[in-house]
C-alpha cells in the first residue's frame, strides 16, 4: 500500500501498538491497542484474518514501522504504516478517543 494511499475509514482496522497506558491517554476512534512488546503472542488471536486491511500507528511511527515489517513477514497482505496516532485521525477523519 503506498504511504500517501490509506483505506476507506469503513475498510480498514487500525491497530496502536503503544502500552496499554500510552492508547488509554488517546487513541484513534475504532482502533485496537496490540502492544509491540505483545505483537508475537497475541497477533493470531487480536488479527485472525491475514487479508482485513491494516494501518498502524504509534506516537511517532517507528513501533508502528517495525509492526508492520514484521505482520508482513507473517503474511498479512494489507498493512501501512499510518505514522503518528494524529495523522493516522486525520487521514481516516477518525475522532481520538481517551480512556
Amino acid at each position: 500500500m503506498e504511504p500517501n494511499a490509506l483505506p476507506q475509514p469503513a475498510h480498514c482496522l487500525v491497530v496502536d501498538v503503544r502500552s496499554p497506558g500510552e492508547f488509554a491517554a488517546g487513541h484513534v476512534d475504532g482502533a485496537i491497542n496490540l502492544p509491540l512488546d505483545r505483537l508475537g503472542t497475541d497477533c493470531a488471536q487480536a488479527l485472525p484474518d491475514k487479508s482485513t486491511p491494516l494501518v498502524l500507528c504509534c506516537l511517532s511511527g517507528a513501533r508502528s514501522g517495525m509492526a508492520a515489517q514484521w505482520l508482513r513477514q507473517q503474511g498479512y497482505a494489507q498493512v501501512l504504516n499510518g505514522g503518528s496516532v494524529g495523522s493516522v485521525s486525520l487521514q481516516l477523519q477518525r475522532p481520538i478517543r481517551r480512556g
